[in-house]
């Protein structure tokens, strides 16, 4: 064997071991929508950590989504017909499996639908491997503007209360400074106001807390910081995000933290929903 060959098979070795172990391969019997399909054994898999572009709320299903038919079309001529590999896979309450998807010639799913602008990152608890990949294929497709992000219903939200409050009940990204970041005993806060009665808010649970910390991750480093952080909006003292694992938040750059002393007291929240 020469040294060139060599070097290869051990890299090779590497590259394989760096993925969980996976099931066994299928073929993709059909597409459901972007980012689900159904295999030839009868499972409905869903692509884990993103989420592809679907009909906004409200939307009339017999009016046309450009962008959903697109994401459904991409996915099928990426996977239909191809026997797949599924990678880290769990099973959701739906029955649904939950995996990262390897095509028979090592095409990743997730990341060509994310570089063609089809969907974004959507990670969970329980499916979250590979995520920072997933973020930099996400990126690539938003600096350029393809696909979704062309649109402003997926468009970055700043950490605006008036502009957030019309996104409640839906899955943004939002960005800003953290002014600043308080602990109240089990659970930290990270305010993007002044207020936080009024101002948008990230709220890391107990469960959450223990994901940072095991991460190596200090949310009360946040403070002075531009983070994007996708989540959920809800509406509890000004538009809130639970984050409930530490991959929903990306540092974009930081500054000094402000002083402790102009952080206003902060109530305690005592409902815990962390997923």
């Amino acid at each position: 064997m020469n040294s060139g060959t060599g070097r290869i098979v051990p890299l090779l070795l590497f590259l394989l071991a760096a993925w969980p172990a996976q099931a066994a391969g299928a073929r993709v019997a059909s597409v459901v929508d972007g980012d689900t399909l159904t295999l030839d054994d009868g499972r409905t898999v869903r692509l884990a950590g993103i989420e592809a572009a679907k009909p906004p709320p409200g939307r009339a299903e017999e009016r046309r989504w450009p962008l959903a038919e697109g994401a459904t079309q991409a996915l099928a001529e990426l996977a239909l017909g191809r026997a797949v590999e599924l990678r880290s896979a769990v099973t959701d309450r739906y029955g649904r499996v939950l995996a990262l998807v390897l095509r028979d010639d090592g095409t990743w799913l997730q990341d060509a639908l994310l570089k063609r602008g089809f969907a974004r990152v959507h990670t969970r608890p329980d499916a979250r491997e590979r995520a920072a990949e997933m973020l930099a294929a996400e990126a690539e497709a938003r600096t350029v503007q393809r696909g979704i992000w062309r649109t402003r219903v997926y468009a970055v939200r700043p950490a605006d209360p008036a502009e957030l409050r019309r996104d409640r009940d839906s899955f943004q990204i939002v960005e800003g400074r953290v002014l600043h970041a308080a602990r109240v005993r089990d659970q930290i806060y990270l305010n993007y106001g002044e207020d936080w009665r009024t101002d948008v808010t990230v709220r890391v649970g107990r469960d959450a807390a223990r994901a940072f910390a095991r991460a190596l991750i200090d949310p009360l480093s946040f403070a002075g910081c531009v983070l994007r952080v996708r989540g959920w909006i809800t509406e509890r003292n000004g538009p809130m995000i639970e984050a409930t694992h530490p991959e929903q938040i990306e540092r974009v750059e930081c500054a000094p933290a402000p002083k402790k002393s102009g952080a206003p007291e902060q109530a305690e929240d005592d409902e815990d929903t962390d997923g």
